[in-house]
């Protein structure tokens, strides 16, 4: 088994061909120059131990050594030990709000920013659970779907924002139900799902579909983020204020942070509601949370030690590189013996 570092560097390889267009528009204008100076008996003459062959072979060392410094370059890796690695940890599905309320700045910089820094946080806390991501306002929808990809979950967690949906509202119950089809490992005892908002506008009947889900062993811990004073919701394009929205009273909307909504999903799916005002201490009580928790062996992958070869490559490079230096282009006796290109007299 084998792996390439930097693949990026195979691209040196398109330097032989553009060497080699040189070296022979290099030859053939020197052909052409030396025609006009003399004829090729009077050349023979003046330089007898000019060797064409040995020209070509010189071109031909250092694109070998041109070819072998790319390779070196590249460091392909061979693997040499295989171990197999135990991945241990729960089921994690964040649901995070992208209503318009989510855009109030009284949470530096905003309340939906906050919400994705807070995710990305914890995310970098996790070790070998996995994760899931749900987006909601006035309907649920699918975001990133359960999986060990970190990376992969945190770009699309930050390409979220409130224009994903068209249909304002706070559609917490089908966020909810849409985390239940997560869960697709029935051997999983724990699932876990917590919910990133500010509790502004939440519908349904929340305490059924909390106990729902606390009978399926998900528990619900939930994120305040925001703050009891409010504040009001601006609506800007490319960065730039237009106005504050307002209602059906052309009166200006406040926007709070509703604990006790979060407080009331939160007890009735056995979680607990965590203030998301400080990312530190959130993320310490999350970790607390999971680690707390019985972690189920769901996943076994093989792993090859790989061991860098590049040294090779490089050796060759630069032994070749020291022969094509070494390489003279006039003729020696057994270029004499082999005669390429009819150079014997």
């Amino acid at each position: 088994m084998y792996q390439l570092e930097e693949p990026i560097y195979f691209y040196l390889l398109f330097a032989i061909p553009v060497v080699a267009v040189l070296f022979l528009l290099v030859l053939f204008w020197k052909h052409r120059t030396q025609k006009k100076f003399a004829d090729s008996n009077l050349l023979r003459k003046l330089s007898p131990d000019r060797s064409t062959f040995k020209s070509i072979l010189k071109i031909s060392v250092f694109c070998l050594a041109l070819a072998a410094l790319s390779f070196a370059l590249v460091n392909p890796k061979i693997g040499t030990k295989l171990e197999t690695v135990k991945r241990e940890g729960v089921d994690v599905v964040f649901a995070l709000d992208v209503s318009k309320s989510m855009l109030a700045e009284d949470i530096a910089p905003n309340r939906l920013e906050k919400s994705k820094q807070l995710v990305t946080q914890i995310i970098n806390s996790l070790a070998g659970d996995r994760i899931g991501i749900i987006g909601y306002a006035g309907s649920a929808f699918p975001q990133v779907p359960i999986t060990t990809d970190f990376s992969s979950a945190k770009l699309f967690l930050n390409g979220m924002n409130t224009d994903m949906v068209s249909s304002q509202g706070t559609a917490i119950t089908e966020a909810i139900a849409m985390a239940k089809t997560y869960y697709d490992d029935e051997e999983q005892t724990n699932r876990v799902l917590f919910i990133i908002s500010d509790g502004e506008d939440h519908e349904g009947n929340l305490s059924e579909i909390a106990e729902e889900a606390a009978s399926e062993g998900i528990r619900i811990y939930t994120i305040g983020v925001g703050t009891a004073a409010g504040g009001p919701i601006p609506i800007k394009r490319n960065g730039v204020l237009q106005y504050y929205k307002r209602d059906e009273n052309n009166e200006q909307v406040i926007t709070r942070l509703g604990e006790d909504r979060l407080q009331e999903i939160a007890s009735q799916a056995n979680g607990k509601y965590i203030e998301g005002n400080n990312t530190k201490e959130v993320v310490e009580e999350v970790t607390a949370i999971l680690n707390g928790m019985d972690k189920k062996e769901f996943d076994a992958k093989q792993f090859t030690d790989f061991k860098d070869q590049f040294q090779w490559f490089l050796a060759a490079a630069l032994f070749l590189l020291i022969v094509d230096i070494l390489l003279l282009e006039r003729k020696t006796a057994w270029v004499r013996k082999l005669n390429l290109f009819n150079e014997k007299e």
